[in-house]
Order: structure tokens, then C-alpha cells, then sequence
């Protein structure tokens, strides 16, 4: 059996923020009484983009992080790259739910996304094709 404590914890955190981002699509929904769409509710638009940014960059992101687990025993950069998904993707969430232009949180949030995913995918490089050859 292989376990993947690092990747499981952060996996966890990132559910319990995705439980959250989607409790607040279905609680404003309710309040305003809009089923299907946006309605043209520009909060709820903020509210749906911020939810499906986080589905569309959280999955891949936790795959090569399981990987790089799976393949290298140096926890503490698994530790890095996990804890800048996390911020990355609070921040940014946090910056879209409260404004539609850019703000440093925005920002912020999708370059700490970003580098995790460039970093994430280097690494498992290096290791596959790169550190056998030393």
C-alpha cells in the first residue's frame, strides 16, 4: 500500500476550501432565487468563476504532487509546493470573490498557483529524466 500523508493533507485542506467556495455558490443561488446561470448577478458570476478556477487548477496540481511524493523522499519541498497551492488558491479566491479587477490577491494567488504547477512539473522532470543519469 502507498501512502501519501503530504499529499493527503493538503488534498484535505483543498476540499474543505472547495466545500466552501461551493457553499457559497449554492447559498447565494438560494438568497437571490436563481437555479440555473447567473441571472446576470454579478456576485454570483464572481462566486461561480472563483469555484470553477479552483476545479480547473487544484486536480492537475494535486497529481504531480502525489507524484513527486510518490517518487522522492524530500518532504519538505512537497511541504512547499502543497502550502503554495493552499495560500495560492485562497488568495486568489478572496481577491475574485470581492472584486472583478485585478488586486494583488488576484494576483498573488494565481502566480502562487502558477509557480506551484511550473515547480511541480519540473521537479517530477528532474527526477525522472534527470537525477538517474548523475
Amino acid at each position: 500500500m502507498i501512502i501519501l500523508p503530504v499529499t493527503a493533507f493538503y488534498a484535505s485542506i483543498l476540499a474543505f476550501i472547495y466545500l466552501y467556495i461551493t457553499a457559497l455558490v449554492i447559498i447565494h443561488r438560494r438568497s437571490n432565487r436563481i437555479g440555473v446561470g447567473d441571472g446576470g448577478d454579478e456576485t454570483l458570476q464572481r462566486l461561480v468563476r472563483v469555484h470553477g478556477n479552483f476545479s480547473e487548477y487544484v486536480p492537475l496540481t494535486l497529481i504531480l504532487l502525489a507524484i513527486l511524493e510518490i517518487s522522492t523522499e524530500i518532504s519538505w519541498l512537497i511541504h512547499v509546493f502543497g502550502a503554495a497551492l493552499v495560500i495560492g488558491r485562497v488568495l486568489h479566491a478572496y481577491g475574485l470573490r470581492h472584486s472583478v479587477g485585478a488586486t494583488w490577491q488576484r494576483v498573488m494567488g494565481m502566480m502562487l498557483t502558477l509557480f506551484t504547477l511550473f515547480g511541480l512539473a519540473s521537479a517530477n522532470l528532474t527526477l525522472i529524466y534527470w537525477l538517474p543519469f548523475l
